[in-house]
């Protein structure tokens, strides 16, 4: 017995259960948005904090990495539990065709597992839906749940401030071009990106 799963968020770098191979790659058709609320980890009941899930738009894609894990029933189950605990605000599962080339239209993979959320309030309680892009950065800048700090990365994270020339706390601002990966062709139209003093960084798995 094999199973494959998806992760476009957090379970890229930090998965947090055993497996047998990773495969970085893309599923299509799916985009991230932040319309999920988040409230045993980043957030809380009262203040949710957004996470991401996926919404359906064609001709989308979304990178990430699947995850198999090999071993028998037992081991599978374990994975599952695991997956099941931590996306607990995700109350779907979808199955989908997951791609590594960007020039094939053969997918690697069929059958691969995704958390999905059904976007509507009135079944899904974790499910806020869009909102405007500043009300939504609001939210996430000031919601606050019961994640753990990490020393290490909150150092290293001012360091990178540092060399970004953001002084913490300081209100000193610097512009840089946005640059998309090199699968994604560059715009001339696309605005520079604003950069402003961030908050004490706090380290959060999920």
């Amino acid at each position: 017995m094999v199973f494959w799963v998806f992760g476009y968020g957090s379970l890229v770098w930090n998965p947090g259960f055993e497996y047998d191979e990773k495969i970085i790659g893309f599923i299509k058709d799916y985009r991230r948005v932040f319309d999920l609320a988040c409230i045993d980890h980043r957030g809380t009941p009262e203040h949710p904090a957004r996470t991401c899930t996926l919404e359906n738009k064609e001709g989308a894609i979304c990178w990430g990495a699947a995850y198999c894990v090999r071993g028998g029933p037992e081991r599978e189950k374990k994975a599952m539990e695991y997956l099941e605990r931590r996306e607990c605000e995700y109350d779907s599962k979808t199955l989908v065709n997951f791609y590594k080339d960007e020039d094939t239209l053969e997918p690697t993979l069929t059958g691969v597992i995704v958390f999905t959320s059904t976007p509507d309030k009135v079944s899904n309680k974790y499910y806020l839906g869009p909102a405007p892009l500043e009300e939504m950065a609001s939210q996430i800048a000031t919601a606050h749940g019961p994640c753990h700090e990490d020393d290490m990365v909150i150092e290293l994270a001012n360091e990178v401030r540092k060399v970004l020339g953001i002084g913490i706390g300081k209100g000193i601002s610097i512009e840089k071009k946005l640059v998309g990966p090199p699968h994604i062709p560059h715009k001339d139209n696309i605005p520079s990106l604003q950069l402003h003093p961030l908050p004490e960084a706090i380290a959060m798995d999920s």
